[in-house]
């Protein structure tokens, strides 16, 4: 599609007007067909980016290597920029909008030259749900426009669902490493150097500026920067949760189902939670999500939650088939790797994958590597973040109703992170209000998902929310207050602060036969 066809007219002269800014040499609408997707894979295998794997180990599947300085989420290059910094809240990074608009406008000047522009439909849901929301990529990464397609609904029923004054929140991105005539990337992951990376967010006006970041959520906009940035922000106006959760379907021998959500940090396992295979007879888990669940108050007054997200972007490391075998399933197919070592071969190999490397391999550097185990100080193969892109649909343990656009109604919440020691490994709750306590104080390890934080130090992730609320954390604690499955009087009592009192759970028994539970 080309833009003068986009019905939209908003939708229309925003991206008129982000390519006279970026000044790319052409301008495509993504259609969200396979086609597409082939094509976009094909860019990046001749620009020397993508290597295409063993088609009879893991058909239809590519390894990406990223530069050293993009590897991660940024936290200190990650900006809340709120007209009111008491807005942003005390955990966020502030800056004043207007100025950082004017600077980050500065470098979209020509940012795209002697690139491709293009611009991704995407729907975060279900598409067509009332929980669901739409947003539009503008980018000039083929490698963001191949894993978009794995982690949203992309393309043209998008687009329908937008009509022509539809609300989607708009996102620019661009890798901030234009072309010169002639000039060709030459194999190297194009981005700005690290100060000059912005992962930023606007929420008054709904709006995500991304510049020179080509990896993970600096640059597929749909995931942490909408789904929970931008969406705590629509979250509070609208009175629903944006949350970094996992959704589980639990089914009980006599066969009984409840759905439960857990919030852990990234990196701390809620893949494999999602994904577990029960060792006690006659129990079942499925997979409804592994990472963001929006939660909207039902008709009945209990929470409803869907996974905006439509694949997994899962750390590498450490999965196996002992930790979770149906990631494993997952990721044999039509899956992106990302900073993995490269076997002779070509498979995939990690540390933690569950057996020896087998023989020469290339790192995530691009560097052979040969396993020596007796070198405890061995640099590693993948990267501590490496990640797979997989489709949701492949997991073995997907539910079915994992695309329901009512969403599930979700009975327990689990709150929790990574701790060796100190603490219990499980603990539950004695009521609603403990667990909301508990859960916003919980303190994990921090892991390898961020790049300028010390891994393996302690610190307080309420919620597991803290890299990811565009809101005073307070707020979550207030929300799951305001939900508690007791009178109105109760809520009333506690002075209302969310404006939601008829938004209360129908069936008080939730908290006291599946109360919060905390790992």
């Amino acid at each position: 599609m080309k833009v003068q066809e986009l019905k939209h007219s908003g939708l229309k002269k925003w991206v008129e007007d982000a390519a006279a800014l970026m000044a790319p040499d052409a301008v495509e609408v993504c259609d969200g067909t396979k086609a597409e997707y082939d094509r976009m894979i094909q860019i990046t295998v001749d620009a020397g980016l993508a290597t295409k794997l063993n088609e009879k180990l893991l058909p239809n599947c590519y390894l990406f290597r990223s530069d050293p300085t993009d590897v991660a989420r940024v936290e200190n290059r990650t900006f809340i920029a709120s007209k009111s910094k008491d807005d942003a809240g005390p955990t966020n990074n502030w800056e004043d909008p207007a100025v950082l608009k004017k600077n980050m406008t500065e470098l979209y000047k020509g940012s795209m030259k002697g690139r491709t522009m293009y611009v991704i439909p995407f729907s975060m849901g279900p598409v067509g749900s009332d929980i669901a929301k739409v947003g539009v990529e503008i980018t000039d990464s083929p490698y963001v426009v191949a894993n978009m397609h794995i982690m949203a609904r992309v393309g043209g029923k998008v687009l329908e669902v937008l009509g022509s004054d539809g609300f989607f929140v708009p996102c620019y991105h661009s890798v901030g490493k234009p072309l010169a005539a002639g000039q060709k990337d030459n194999g190297k992951w194009p981005c700005a150097p690290l100060d000059k990376k912005y992962i930023s967010h606007f929420p008054e006006t709904r709006e995500i500026w991304s510049y020179g970041s080509g990896y993970g959520g600096n640059a597929l906009l749909g995931k942490k920067c909408l789904a929970l940035r931008i969406a705590s922000v629509l979250a509070r106006d609208e009175g629903w949760l944006a949350e970094h959760m996992l959704i589980l379907k639990l089914t009980n021998p006599a066969g009984e189902v409840k759905y439960i959500t857990g919030a852990f940090p990234s990196a701390c396992g809620k893949t494999n939670l999602a994904m577990l295979i029960p060792t006690l007879p006659g129990w079942k888990v499925e997979t409804v999500g592994d990472d963001i669940a929006w939660m909207k108050p039902g008709k009945d007054g209990r929470l409803y939650a869907i996974n905006p997200e439509a694949g997994f972007f899962g750390v590498a490391p450490g999965t196996n088939n002992e930790s979770n075998k149906n990631a494993m399933e997952t990721i044999k197919s039509n899956t992106i790797y990302t900073n993995v070592a490269l076997t002779e071969d070509k498979n995939v190999w990690w540390e933690g994958i569950g057996y020896d490397a087998p023989g020469k391999l290339i790192d995530w550097n691009g560097n052979p590597w040969t396993q020596d185990k007796a070198n405890k100080d061995q640099p590693p193969s993948a990267h501590p973040n490496s990640r797979f892109t997989g489709p949701a649909k492949q997991c073995p343990a997907i539910a079915g109703e994992w695309e329901d656009p009512k969403g599930v109604p979700i009975s327990a919440f689990l709150f929790g992170g990574r701790r060796p020691k100190t603490i219990p490994l499980v603990n539950q709750a004695k009521s609603w209000v403990h667990g909301v306590f508990m859960g916003s104080i919980v303190g994990s390890e921090v892991t390898a998902a961020a790049l300028d934080v010390t891994a393996g130090t302690i610190r307080r992730d309420p919620f597991a929310m803290l890299p990811f609320a565009v809101k005073i954390l307070l707020f979550s604690s207030l929300f799951f207050l305001c939900v508690y499955p007791g009178s109105p009087e109760n809520i009333k009592a506690a002075g209302n602060p969310c404006g939601l009192l008829k938004y209360v759970f129908s069936d008080p028994s939730l908290a006291l036969t599946h109360p919060a539970v905390f790992r």
